[in-house]
């Protein structure tokens, strides 16, 4: 990481961590007095999972931001704004978040789940402008060459596979969910893993 992005990382590492630790006071408790406080905390499983969720989600863009940085090593006036765009987005979160758990276990879980998943896709393709616009631009270590073709090729599938899920969602919302953990995790590899994992599949195709 150069002095020249460092700035940049530290004021989003600062935005990443203030949004996972505001999705905690989404999580309340409802109804109080004698007797009842275990059904309320069972009753309140849907926050629980919706918090679990975004905050391995957010935990997983940041490590892919981080990723990022490695590599970035010029900043630009154009560069500074992608980033603020991703980062709203980051900051956007809480809300799906909290409308997902409001709403999952009620006849409005289709469209919490198509506002959740629709975010991510967002996300996902400002992840990808960033990330694109640095490599065109030339702001990358030049040492880093290999290291970021294999990210392009990680990231080059985040947008599509995120409409995907977005379409999944008005079928089923627990679906959308199920492949949004999926690419949590595929996105969550360190990118020469993803990338050999797709290399059998091209492979059979051929």
């Amino acid at each position: 990481m150069s002095a020249e992005t460092a700035r940049i990382v530290s004021f989003s590492y600062g935005v990443f961590a203030m949004t996972i630790t505001f999705m905690v006071l989404d999580l309340n408790i409802a109804g109080n007095g004698a007797g009842r406080l275990a059904s309320s905390l069972v009753r309140q499983w849907p926050s629980y999972a919706a918090f679990t969720l975004s905050f391995a989600f957010i935990g997983i863009m940041w490590i892919n931001h981080h990723r990022l940085f490695t590599h970035i090593r010029r900043s630009s006036n154009a560069l500074l704004v992608l980033n603020l765009l991703l980062l709203f987005g980051i900051t956007v979160v809480p809300f799906p978040t909290a409308v997902l758990a409001a709403y999952l276990r009620t006849g409005d879980a289709r469209p919490a789940a198509l506002l959740y998943n629709g975010t991510y896709f967002v996300i996902a393709v400002l992840f990808n402008l960033l990330w694109q616009y640095s490599v065109r631009a030339g702001l990358l270590d030049p040492a880093s060459a290999a290291a970021a073709e294999k990210i392009s090729q990680q990231y080059s599938y985040g947008p599509l596979f995120y409409l995907i899920c977005l379409g999944v969602a008005w079928i089923s919302a627990s679906a959308s969910l199920a492949l949004n953990c999926a690419l949590a995790i595929f996105f969550a590899l360190p990118p020469h893993v993803a990338t050999s994992l797709k290399k059998p599949n091209a492979g059979m195709a051929r």
